[in-house]
């Protein structure tokens, strides 16, 4: 557990740094759209179709982890309301 507590926008901050620093290479080619779960202490990370699956084996290994979790390839990992599309005129 982390020693000093962390805010949530520290937190992705830094799991988005390990990701494009030690994961993005691994992964983007052949798991787009997977989620992946990465604990920002030690840099170990999960990744599944199903991000409970993924959050709860980083969570057996590392209890208490701070967790980053992200959507390979997607700018978000979940979608919150409706989609609206606008046209261009």
């Amino acid at each position: 557990m982390a020693s000093i507590p962390l805010t949530s926008k520290e937190i992705s901050r830094l799991g988005r740094k390990i990701y494009d620093r030690e994961i993005r290479k691994k992964v983007e080619r052949n798991h787009r759209g997977k989620f992946l779960v990465i604990d920002v202490e030690t840099g170990d990370y999960e990744l599944d179709e199903d991000m409970v699956a993924a959050g709860e084996r980083l969570r057996e290994r590392h209890p208490g982890s701070l967790s980053y979790l992200m959507r390979i390839g997607h700018r978000a990992a979940i979608k919150l309301g409706p989609r609206i599309k606008l046209k261009r005129r």
